[in-house]
């Protein structure tokens, strides 16, 4: 009965079914045997069957140098950690509607709190855009919570907020930023938006930035997701995210046993979409391919700087 329905984990041994308990007990009954669903579950366990979720590990198509460029941002990111530099992985966390909707998870409650019985965006106050910098050398997070457009242009303007905010007092001494950054979204290693952006946050704080992508299919080894965005998504679960003041609140009171203290801020600037990098500004990014896999890893610097 179980044949056709049956995955497994071929190292411990594992097993579970797609098949319902009252399914298999009603199944049974055709073949003479009367069983409640109880006591199918009972010899599902007997024979290591479980309830398993969908396990998401497989990748479409694994980029052959995949490996190689892990290996070469964890060197990138271990070489400024040891001088004491700026290291800082970005990325845009899930956007939400601002209003009384259902948020996943579950509180202590004698009560359940009652919120809309639909998600549409026409019923929300408004939408949070949750751009993350997440500073590997101090364990600190800062969120910038836009209200319009997730584009190359807000992204760089939540870096920018960072520095001036936080990181110029913590690294005055270090003129070289390290970005660790997903290859698309609004950071897309293509984009030239992303670049154009970045030479001119680079002008003006006299900032060196060296940007390495992750390859596709592997935006979860990024360290934002694990260590910042994770444990804000634990602090808000199950709360209704009903105001800007509320996400802001959750983001400012997230923290863990590991010491992870993390700030936020309302950004409410529009950012339009669509525009286009003429010719003549792509001329102007002072751009240092690396060597290995430039479409993934380079640098930006002042243009006062120089070139090389």
């Amino acid at each position: 009965m179980l044949e056709d329905a049956t995955a497994g984990d071929p190292i411990s041994g594992l097993k579970w079914t797609r098949k319902t308990l009252r399914k298999l007990s009603q199944e049974l009954k055709r073949r003479g045997f009367t069983v409640s669903p109880a006591t199918v579950r009972r010899l599902l366990r007997a024979q290591d069957y479980t309830l398993r979720v969908n396990r998401k590990r497989l990748t479409k198509e694994a980029d052959p140098h995949r490996d190689q460029q892990m290996r070469y941002i964890a060197r990138q990111r271990r070489a400024f950690l040891q001088k004491g530099a700026p290291v800082i992985s970005v990325d845009t966390k899930k956007k939400e509607l601002v209003g009384p909707f259902r948020n996943a998870g579950c509180t202590w409650r004698q009560q359940p709190l009652e919120v809309l019985a639909t998600d549409f965006p026409g019923d929300a106050d408004g939408k949070a855009i949750p751009y993350g910098i997440y500073d590997l050398q101090h364990n600190t997070g800062y969120i910038v919570i836009g209200t319009s457009h997730e584009t190359a242009a807000f992204a760089v303007a939540a870096i920018r907020t960072w520095w001036l905010r936080m990181g110029r007092r913590q690294y005055a001494d270090h003129p070289h930023l390290l970005i660790e950054a997903d290859g698309g979204g609004a950071n897309s290693c293509r984009s030239w938006l992303w670049k154009t952006h970045l030479q001119a946050l680079a002008d003006e704080l006299q900032l060196t930035i060296t940007v390495t992508h992750f390859p596709p299919g592997t935006s979860k080894w990024n360290p934002i997701e694990h260590r910042l965005f994770s444990a804000i998504t634990h602090n808000w679960a199950g709360q209704p995210l009903v105001s800007y003041e509320t996400i802001l609140k959750f983001i400012r009171t997230t923290s863990t046993d590991t010491g992870l203290q993390c700030r936020a801020c309302l950004h409410r600037r529009d950012y339009p979409t669509g525009r286009k990098v003429p010719p003549q500004e792509k001329a102007q990014v002072n751009l240092v391919p690396s060597r290995i896999f430039p479409h993934w890893n380079y640098t930006l610097k002042p243009h006062n700087a120089g070139r090389e």
